[in-house]
């Protein structure tokens, strides 16, 4: 039987980039995750999105995997990145761009410099 830890992981595995969000990437349910998804898809990264309202284990399963207590939660190429006030901070400094550039995640630098120029 599959835990949700081995879902999990496996997702995580299988997809270079995930979102562990409240809601879909067309339809979040919340600003936080809202906000994380926005930034993905205007930056126009493929990311797996996984929505935790749809099961409660996952929603648990998570935050013990991370040892992170909030959603969403974002992981690139296996690694955890962080919640919302990060993945916002390091998208305004470029270390978003830095880490998608490190690990050969396709996305639009453009796109990337247009929300550090409206923010800055």
């Amino acid at each position: 039987m599959t835990t949700a830890t081995d879902q999990i992981r496996e997702t995580i595995e299988k997809n270079d980039v995930v979102l562990f969000m409240k809601g879909t990437k067309m339809m979040p349910q919340c600003g936080f995750s809202s906000r994380v998804a926005g930034v993905l898809n205007y930056m126009g990264v493929n990311f797996a999105d996984v929505n935790v309202l749809a099961d409660a284990e996952v929603r648990q399963g998570i935050k013990d995997f991370s040892d992170w207590p909030t959603i969403p939660q974002l992981y690139v190429k296996g690694e955890f990145v962080g919640g919302c006030d990060i993945v916002t901070e390091m998208t305004l400094s470029g270390e978003l761009d830095a880490l998608f550039e490190a690990k050969g995640v396709t996305f639009d630098k453009d796109a990337a410099e247009k929300i550090r120029a409206a923010n800055g």
